[in-house]
């Protein structure tokens, strides 16, 4: 890098935007993403994430950045022509599945197009989108050549540094994970590394090619997933036994080499998803995952498995299953974190609305202007006057607590902990 570089951020979600704030204190970013009201609201100094605050956002906002400025700040645009001037390209759009889960390469082949109109020769792309290995060389890379006319590793080049952001954690923030990055040549591998590095102050970790990069992002979230599963079929045979979970993993945990991992609904745009688009190059390849599928199924399972535990414990109550008002505390896929993305905790409210209760959700988390919901389902905005004959605590909130949630309850209502951190004495938990 002979000179400042300008960076281009493409897509400002939950991944994007940390990524140019943290890069904008060094170099002039331009903030990209099709949304023309959140470019809006970010221009305003407002995050719906919540990631970034608003005090952190107007500190690198630079909106004088003009033509081909160097100097540090960031810039918000929905227009592509302000991409033309980028040195490096960072994509960062979503990669979800489908309804079938299969994976839905659609954003990231689009944000490619979209790149490659306006790629010049020297140019870098770097993917951080979590794909399966090969995804950035045989499914991108093709599209950039085509809409540039740019010959690959000759007039630009190609790199993918997965992103490790964990929605929600103040305790961990960007610059403070370790980037594995990797480049499509070897100069170019380097290159990208000391981009990062520059900013990352937990360092990098060069990988050795590109797809070793992609293969590392999809195996990370695969392996909690897997360990997730296996507790959570833990809570469903001790459930049978009349075990408490908790009691004996706490117990199990004094070993020194026993992993502390808890059972619990499993969404979010991460280990809800990655793990398909690892099963699915194996399929490619001909061969059937058998442990990944099979822990994705259980996981999957567990909405349902929650709500009939509830319900077991209204009966065991006398409480009346038609029509039983139940309240859900928390409906994103995490705690103290707005987002929504495949939060399996609609499928604990899909359930209990199958067995004929009726279900209010509560999360003051969430902002629920434009929210679509089953109509089935009433939102509260407070608890007060509010009484339910069941609660389920789904989301472990900071709000929840030291809530006292008995008070919301009638006098033969029950309580249902999924996370297990609740301090009065409940009726079940996973």
């Amino acid at each position: 890098m002979n000179k400042q570089p300008i960076i281009a951020v493409i897509g400002l979600g939950y991944v994007g935007l940390p990524l140019a704030c943290l890069f904008a204190k060094k170099y002039h970013v331009i903030g990209y993403d099709i949304d023309t009201n959140r470019i809006a609201a970010l221009n305003n100094g407002e995050d719906r994430t919540l990631e970034v605050s608003k005090e952190n956002l107007e500190a690198v906002l630079n909106t004088s950045l003009v033509g081909t400025t160097a100097s540090n700040g960031l810039r918000f645009s929905d227009c592509e022509a302000d991409l033309e001037i980028a040195d490096y390209y960072i994509i960062t759009v979503p990669t979800p599945v489908d309804k079938n889960n299969t994976p839905d390469l659609t954003p990231l082949k689009k944000a490619s197009e979209l790149v490659g109109l306006v790629l010049r020769k020297g140019n870098v792309v770097i993917y951080e989108s979590t794909v399966y290995p090969g995804v950035t060389e045989e499914e991108c890379v093709p599209i950039l050549e085509k809409k540039s006319g740019l010959q690959f590793n000759t007039d630009f080049f190609a790199g993918y540094s997965p992103e490790r952001v964990n929605p929600g954690d103040k305790e961990r923030p960007i610059e403070k994970i370790i980037k594995v990055t990797s480049g499509s040549t070897t100069a170019i591998a380097q290159e990208i590394d000391a981009l990062y590095a520059s900013v990352i102050t937990a360092g990098t970790h060069k990988a050795s090619s590109i797809k070793v990069a992609e293969a590392a992002k999809v195996i990370e979230n695969a392996q909690r997933d897997i360990n997730i599963a296996f507790v959570n079929e833990l809570a469903k045979i001790f459930a049978l036994m009349g075990i408490d979970t908790k009691e004996v993993l706490q117990a199990a945990g004094t070993k020194w080499n026993f992993m502390p991992f808890q059972p619990g609904l499993v969404g979010g745009h991460c280990i809800g998803v990655d793990p398909f688009y690892l099963a699915q190059k194996a399929q490619q390849m001909g061969y059937y995952s058998e442990l990944i599928l099979s822990a994705r199924r259980l996981n999957d399972s567990m909405g349902a498995f929650v709500a009939s535990q509830v319900v077991k414990l209204m009966i065991q109550n006398d409480v009346k299953i038609k029509k039983a008002k139940v309240l859900v505390l928390g409906v994103t896929f995490k705690e103290n974190c707005p987002d929504m993305r495949n939060s399996k905790v609609w499928d604990v409210v899909d359930a209990l609305i199958d067995y004929g209760c009726c279900v209010s959700v509560y999360d003051p988390w969430v902002n629920w202007r434009n929210r679509v919901l089953p109509k089935e389902v009433s939102v509260l905005e407070s608890l007060e006057n509010t009484t339910f004959d069941a609660a389920v605590l789904a989301v472990a909130h900071q709000q929840f607590l030291s809530m006292d949630v008995r008070k919301h309850l009638n006098p033969s209502g029950v309580i249902y902990d999924v996370k297990g951190v609740l301090q009065e004495p409940v009726d079940g938990r996973l």
